[in-house]
């Protein structure tokens, strides 16, 4: 079983990624659709109402950089 990481985003980490992505033009929708991630729980995520700690949050949060890949060693 692999093991999750349970560390939450920082909001400072949260504002930074919302404003690389306005800043360069990148649609949150096209950009999940194309990398197969929920848009509901990256939008929920990058509002601060999601953790990222299970699931489509966590997935989420991975594909945007949030988190480290458990699946990938350091």
């Amino acid at each position: 079983m692999k093991h999750i990481t349970s560390t939450r985003p920082t909001k400072s980490a949260l504002i930074k990624k919302r404003a690389e992505l306005a800043a360069k033009g990148i649609n949150l929708r096209e950009l999940c659709e194309s990398g197969g991630v929920s848009y509901q729980a990256a939008r929920e995520l990058l509002c601060g109402k999601a953790s990222g700690r299970r699931g489509n949050s966590h997935k989420a949060a991975v594909f945007l950089g949030l988190k480290p890949n458990p699946e990938k060693p350091n």
